[in-house]
């Protein structure tokens, strides 16, 4: 282990603790691999594993609070937010709705294994009115299972990571360089998939004055609901004279809808 692990092993617990906050936070850099590498320096004495797990931990819980606090808050607004500014469209996606609805709060025992689901969960949280108490207790639980399973995963193969860590140092700058364009794949490629996704919507959406002027104009169009059951708790508004049908049962009741008339479906 050389240059390339020396400012861990100097400020280790900061590094650790700076890297899980901001990917909690939701900044798209990575922590699991930090976890790894932190885990592989425990065998040879460079870092304490009691310290690392608790500095972790406690990076991503306050991260995690913060969120919980901002969807108690900002109620259903706060998904509208992360859709808008997360590179990750797979944490806009109602299922991961669906799946804190099926789960509950033990779904926090995996969320963070979830891309999307581990950042929604909190403030879904908050939004639902959990209890802050409750939040805390599965959401610290959970954490603990990812930090562990990092870190036991750097104490496992630490000879392994050693080897990747020597080899990777025997390129020197290029090693960075390698590192550098492998984030900034992640970053392109995200970025690239919420574009295509935002385009697809943006085909196939109605604006409110435009469903506005169909209803005025006599047109009557068959307006559905999907959101989830959950979603109407937090937000029990809807519009006039829409149906509420989950997708299952559109399939299921498609062929009893007017062929003559628009279909509209809307969701959170």
């Amino acid at each position: 282990m050389h240059q390339i692990v020396a400012h861990l092993i100097e400020y280790g617990l900061l590094v650790v603790f700076a890297n899980v906050f901001l990917e909690q936070i939701g900044v798209p850099i990575p922590a699991f691999p930090t976890l790894i590498l932190a885990g592989a320096l425990v065998p040879r004495g460079e870092i304490e594993p009691a310290a690392l797990i608790a500095v972790a931990v406690a990076a991503s819980v306050l991260a995690d609070t913060v969120w919980f606090l901002i969807g108690r808050w900002q109620g259903v607004r706060v998904l509208k937010l992360i859709c808008r500014i997360s590179l990750s469209p797979d944490s806009c996606v109602r299922g991961t709705e669906a799946l804190f609805e099926r789960a509950g709060m033990p779904s926090l025992l995996f969320a963070k294994f979830i891309p999307g689901y581990n950042t929604v969960a909190p403030p879904l949280s908050g939004a639902m009115g959990v209890s802050l108490g409750a939040f805390l207790v599965w959401d610290t639980f959970g954490t603990l299972l990812w930090v562990g399973t990092g870190v036991g995963l750097g104490i496992l193969f630490h000879d392994a990571v050693d080897r990747v860590i020597d080899y990777l140092d025997t390129l020197g700058l290029w090693a960075l360089a390698v590192l550098g364009v492998a984030l900034l794949l992640v970053v392109v490629v995200k970025w690239w998939q919420r574009r295509r996704i935002v385009k697809l919507l943006r085909l196939a959406r109605i604006g409110v004055l435009e469903l506005r002027s169909l209803m005025d104009t006599g047109m009557n169009p068959v307006v559905i609901d999907v959101r989830t059951k959950s979603a109407h708790r937090y937000d029990p508004r809807r519009i006039p004279g829409a149906l509420h049908m989950t997708f299952e049962e559109i399939e299921e009741r498609v062929a009893d809808l007017p062929r003559e008339r628009e279909v509209i479906l809307y969701c959170t």
